[in-house]
């Protein structure tokens, strides 16, 4: 939400409940948490990837491994969909 207000947009924000393997193939579900804007992962790459899981999600970037997609990332997209 602070990245949204530093850009001066307002998100709807929606929950998507993934309660099976079935239902994480059909929303092409990477794992918990998985962040979209507009429907594309904030994850760069994610795009291309088809390892969809009812699991928890482990974000790979720069510093290691974080817990959560990239502050970076998530401006990126807020920015693009606001364009």
């Amino acid at each position: 939400e602070r990245v949204a207000a530093e850009l001066g947009v307002e998100p709807e924000i929606e929950l998507v409940e993934v309660s099976d393997a079935e239902s994480a193939a059909h929303h092409r579900f990477l794992g918990s948490p998985t962040v979209r804007v507009d429907g594309r992962d904030v994850e760069p790459g994610a795009e291309e990837r088809r390892d969809f899981a009812f699991s928890c999600r482990i974000y790979r970037g720069e510093s290691g491994v974080p817990e959560q997609p990239q502050e970076s990332w998530v401006h990126d997209a807020l920015f693009e969909a606001a364009t």
